[in-house]
């Protein structure tokens, strides 16, 4: 079961000062800090459109803006590296007592499609970063031969870490739209995974392009995920939602995922990127809107009385 998200409208647009976030405040992911006070990461951009890691402080509950770091925490690849082009974030987890977020690399090579493999980062206690290697985490290779994006990672209750990850199948499916699909991978330690083939399923046509998983785990509902995604039918990117009880076998629930563009406003015309975690006794949603992340990134509060049953999974 899900609810409906409440929307609280626009939370943070970078101010553009510093050349390295001139523009967007894509992937936004929340870090604790103290209190109702949440480190906000997020993937800003260049003149050239290439992403580095920025950041800003948030009180949840007040929605105001602490303080916005005008320094980039993590700046994008030099040429030839796997994250050249840009750094954009998934999720953060510990293994053993080190923090890592993970985030996709993007490359532009010549004369060819973009493209992207999976990168990991230190995160430091002051929660500031430090790539953890100058090669990919998790690389293209026979299972995930075209590109890689976005992924996300829970340690389970069975000590068992889970990821989810997108891969891309083609960069047409017959209809002008990429096929990009939601993979799971498991591992015992945090650090060598094994991969395990398609998660989400997909629809061509009705949910093909999906993006940004986030994930939440609880006894009662099990495993629940939100993503972005796009019909393959021309329109913008949405939020969707899925559910499975096992983390393993999911069941695409479009239908049910409480949030929308909005009638007018900097999420009109796409919302995407979302980023669910929980505080105190609310579910949270950081999203993106227009112009992937152009127009910077808003916030939602899960209304659990307005619930929307679904059938058992």
């Amino acid at each position: 079961m899900t609810g409906t998200w409440v929307k609280t409208d626009l939370l943070f647009k970078p101010s553009g000062l510093h050349p390295k976030l001139r523009s967007h405040a894509a992937n936004p992911l929340a870090l604790h800090l103290e209190g109702d006070t949440y480190r906000v990461f997020f993937s800003g951009r260049d003149s050239e459109n290439r992403s580095s890691v920025g950041a800003v402080d948030i009180n949840l509950l007040t929605r105001e803006v602490v303080h916005e770091h005008k320094q980039p925490f993590l700046v994008h690849g030099a040429g030839g590296s796997f994250f050249e082009a840009g750094i954009s974030i998934g999720n953060c987890y510990y293994a053993g007592v080190q923090r890592y977020m993970l985030f996709m690399g993007w490359q532009r090579p010549p004369g060819g499609h973009w493209r992207g493999d999976i990168g990991r980062i230190k995160v430091r206690p002051d929660l500031t970063l430090e790539l953890d290697a100058d090669v990919a985490f998790m690389a293209s290779d026979e299972e995930d031969s075209v590109s890689l994006s976005y992924p996300w990672v829970e340690k389970t209750d069975s000590e068992k870490f889970r990821m989810w990850y997108g891969s891309t199948v083609t960069w047409d499916a017959g209809n002008g739209e990429m096929l990009h699909v939601i993979k799971s991978a498991s591992s015992r330690d945090g650090h060598i995974w094994h991969k395990e083939g398609v998660a989400i399923p997909y629809e061509i046509g009705r949910a093909q392009a999906f993006s940004r998983p986030t994930v939440l785990i609880d006894a009662a509902c099990g495993y629940r995920m939100w993503f972005s995604y796009r019909s393959g039918q021309g329109e913008a990117y949405r939020i969707g939602y899925s559910e499975s009880r096992d983390g393993i076998a999911w069941i695409l629930k479009l239908d049910q995922v409480g949030i929308d563009v909005s009638e007018n406003g900097w999420d009109s015309a796409m919302i995407e990127y979302p980023y669910v975690f929980r505080h105190e006794d609310n579910t949270y949603m950081l999203y993106n809107g227009d112009g992937y992340g152009k127009t910077g990134f808003g916030l939602a509060v899960l209304d659990d009385n307005k619930v929307e049953r679904s059938d058992s999974v």
